[in-house]
């Protein structure tokens, strides 16, 4: 019989997407104050994945990653979408997000991010929030599955996940993390 306990807390991570970085400056502040100090702010960089934004955000929409110092209980995700949804909502103009926030959890297994839209591979956790299971780590990197976004999939974004993963590490025992094998590696 398994015993239920409380899993360790994750990295709160979340990906930004914005056209004005006056925007962009009042989300971070409004993160900050909401869940504490960053610790990665990756550099903006141009999205071109899809245009699917457009419409909403205007053109030459911007990516950035953004991680918290402070773990986080995983069970509070809802409420991290929640808070999400309420900053985009203060920063919007005449009924259109200027940003758009998309909070996750990294953890060592896994990075799932949050959303409010139903889909076969996402998971329901409360509140009108699903887990959308994005990468899962095997072999020493984080891997995309079918449905991975492809700007999850991009080779810079997957290392900046696994240095966060090096600090959540760090962060959980204290100890500096050892290099995670490679296949050909010598023992």
């Amino acid at each position: 019989m398994s015993r239920p306990k409380e899993p360790p807390g994750a990295k709160l991570l979340m990906g930004l997407l914005f056209c004005d970085s006056a925007v962009q400056q009042r989300a971070l502040e409004a993160l900050s104050l909401s869940f504490g100090p960053l610790d990665f702010l990756s550099k903006p960089e141009p999205f071109v994945y899809t245009s699917y934004y457009d419409a909403e955000l205007g053109e030459g929409i911007k990516r950035q990653l953004v991680s918290f110092l402070h773990l986080v209980p995983q069970d509070l995700l809802p409420d991290i979408k929640r808070t999400t949804n309420g900053i985009e909502g203060d920063l919007s103009f005449q009924g259109k997000r200027r940003i758009n926030i998309d909070p996750g959890l990294l953890t060592e297994e896994r990075f799932v991010l949050a959303t409010g839209k139903n889909f076969t591979h996402r998971i329901y956790l409360g509140k009108g929030i699903y887990a959308d299971l994005t990468l899962v780590y095997q072999g020493g990197s984080y891997r995309a599955l079918p449905w991975t976004y492809p700007d999850y999939r991009n080779p810079m974004m997957l290392h900046f996940l696994g240095v966060l993963r090096q600090k959540l590490q760090f962060q959980r025992s204290g100890r500096i993390p050892r290099k995670a094998k490679q296949a050909g590696d010598s023992v």
